[in-house]
């Protein structure tokens, strides 16, 4: 089988990031990814670790000249976001990623690539696999980061004896970040009861958005399908009856289509509808998502519908959820607290609403969002659930290591970076907490439209950050 990225330099970066790109590593499903690291250091003689969560440690001595420099931690996570375009016959469980090249990048074919976080990983592969002079490493790639950062949550902060942590999963060359935002999630669940009686289905889909994450893409004012959905059932709420609802695929994924499953009293006067949201959607997304559409299509079948109460609690929630920006720093241009209404589901018991909220300020989440939509939900009448909170990722005002990465930076490119905040959520913060003293930095290649399937990455900036992050492990004496 040919090698797509075969000749790319630095080519131990890209050949690992190929090799990667075959194995399976959906969130929540790392078994096989986390096996092949594992047999990786084995096959070379480091120690390596690898826990019940399928985190993987990975220790390799430090270079002649230094014994006596701090530890350095670099790290990333093995899991990515599985998205792909409608209609795509690609299972993740077991297709490899099928990379391809175009105008200095790399992208998937119709599907997320990987870069975020399989970057990082053949970076650390790379420093590992090679005779570079650096301080001793302990190379921790974690598990299922982008669902909940469930890996570094349960890291035995122990193992480590890292004094510098280098986060490999930003996606911006010549930015260092140095702070971040933490998160939550809150589920709302509206009980299923249907009719009696069937009738015939029609779907109702919003498609053609660009998506994108839900942190660093979140102030772009992109679509998101469920909401869209929510808007177009209410305005046809005495139109038409609610069967199932379905929308997006992570929580941290902004929803590029949502579909409803409906029957339809009056199909001239749905269709006339239908016509017209096309018209305002075009319009008010002309800059974001252009190609934007809502279709109706026939299903030829028969469902039992669910209870009109339903559909309005439904319809209800979608339009009053907040979603977007909910706060932005009046002293830096950084939004400091959002909402994702990601995934909507439909099974035999619940409707279920899937948000994530973020913020850098821990009360904007638990004082003030979280306690909101508790008193929705009971206004509304249906149940809800609050998931754990990650934490956010203080700007320190002092950094050793923050120091060395702008020397480096200024050195090597002759300008100077830029430090700052950002509102996704890296797992700095978690292990901070863990390993005491711990001084931490990110940073990246430049990536984009992380979480969607227009995902790609610079092959030039993947090589200038790896060139940076090799000079960077020499200065640490």
């Amino acid at each position: 089988m040919s090698k797509v990225l075969e000749g790319l330099k630095p080519e131990k970066v890209f050949y690992y990031f190929e090799e990667i790109s075959k194995i399976p590593r959906c969130s929540g499903k790392e078994k096989q990814i986390s096996d092949y690291l594992y047999n990786f250091a084995k096959s070379r003689d480091l120690e390596v670790i690898q826990d019940e969560h399928l985190n993987i440690i990975i220790k390799k001595p430090a270079s002649k000249g230094y014994e006596n420099a701090p530890t350095v931690m670099l790290q990333g996570h093995m899991d990515m976001v599985c998205e792909k375009n409608e209609g795509l016959d690609h299972d993740f469980d077991k297709d490899p990623i099928k990379l391809r090249i175009m105008d200095g990048c790399i992208y998937a074919s119709d599907t997320t690539l990987g870069a975020d976080n399989g970057i990082a990983v053949a970076y650390a592969l790379s420093v590992l696999d090679s005779e570079l002079q650096h301080p001793a490493l302990e190379v921790l790639i974690t598990t299922d980061e982008e669902k909940g950062m469930t890996g570094a949550n349960n890291i035995d902060g122990s193992l480590f004896k890292s004094k510098y942590l280098l986060n490999l999963d930003s996606e911006e060359e010549g930015v260092f970040t140095s702070g971040c935002a933490g998160g939550s999630e809150i589920n709302f669940k509206i009980p299923v009861k249907r009719q009696n009686s069937k009738d015939n289905a029609f779907k109702i889909s919003v498609k053609g958005l660009s998506g994108g994450h839900s942190g660093t893409d979140i102030h772009k004012e992109k679509g998101n399908a469920n909401k869209i959905l929510g808007r177009i059932l209410y305005d046809l709420i005495d139109d038409v009856e609610l069967a199932s609802i379905e929308g997006g695929s992570k929580t941290n994924a902004i929803p590029r289509e949502s579909n409803a499953i409906i029957t339809i009293n009056n199909f001239d006067k749905v269709n006339e509808k239908i016509d017209k949201w096309n018209e305002i959607l075009k319009n008010e997304y002309a800059f974001t998502d252009p190609s934007i559409t809502v279709t109706l299509t026939d299903l030829n079948k028969e469902v039992f519908p669910l209870g009109k109460e339903i559909y309005r609690k439904t319809a209800a929630l979608i339009n009053l959820i907040p979603v977007g920006v909910l706060s932005r720093s009046t002293a830096i241009e950084l939004v400091i607290s959002s909402n994702n209404l990601g995934v909507i589901t439909t099974d035999e018991k619940y409707i279920t609403l899937f948000n994530h909220p973020r913020s850098s300020v821990v009360t904007l989440l638990t004082k003030n969002f979280i306690p909101a939509m508790k008193q929705l939900a009971y206004q509304i009448g249906v149940e809800y659930e609050i998931g754990s909170y990650y934490p956010g990722w203080e700007y320190a005002k002092e950094s050793k290591i923050r120091d060395i990465c702008i020397e480096v930076y200024r050195d090597m490119f002759n300008k100077e970076p830029v430090v700052g905040a950002i509102h996704a959520g890296l797992e700095c913060g978690l292990l901070m907490d863990k390993i005491p003293g711990l001084d931490a930095i990110s940073m990246g290649p430049d990536a984009y439209d992380a979480h969607s399937p227009n995902e790609h990455v610079s092959i030039k900036s993947v090589g200038n950050i790896y060139n940076l992050l090799c000079e960077i492990l020499k200065k640490i004496k």
